[in-house]
């Protein structure tokens, strides 16, 4: 190649690297856009998730008997995402309330909230079942 031609090249190169940064911007910026709006319309599938997750091994059951509602706020605001408010509300069986603090991060009376009921029974002989609900609104910024 001729020294003439060595500066156009690298001008050429240089247009070339912008336009792939520029589109995978603009790409990327668009497909944010649509993940943040398809996640505010599945806040029950997202819910749910998240109390069978607690379920799974037994934490939401020992922290309801116990008592221990301040660790299960603390379980809630670690496995949902930070512009998720939450308020939980725990039953008996006669459908007794249950929990005497609030569970929750937040104030949802401003927001569209989506209500999840979810049943966890006990895994020991002792029977007994508690009916948790869980209110779900995203922050609209």
């Amino acid at each position: 190649m001729k020294r003439e031609n060595a500066g156009q090249i690298r001008i050429i190169e240089a247009l070339l690297a912008m336009s792939v940064i520029f589109s995978s911007l603009a790409i990327s910026t668009n497909l944010a856009t649509v993940q943040n709006d398809a996640g505010q319309w599945d806040l029950g599938s997202m819910g749910f998730k998240v109390l069978m997750l607690l379920d799974s091994d037994g934490a939401l059951y020992t922290h309801i008997e116990s008592g221990n509602w301040t660790a299960l706020r603390k379980l809630l605001a670690m496995t949902l995402p930070a512009e998720i408010l939450f308020n939980m509300t725990i039953y008996d069986e006669s459908m007794q309330q249950v929990n005497t603090e609030l569970i929750c991060n937040g104030d949802l009376s401003d927001s569209e909230t989506v209500c999840i009921e979810y049943v966890a029974a006990s895994p020991n002989r002792v029977f007994r079942v508690y009916l948790i609900q869980l209110m779900l609104a995203a922050i609209h910024e």
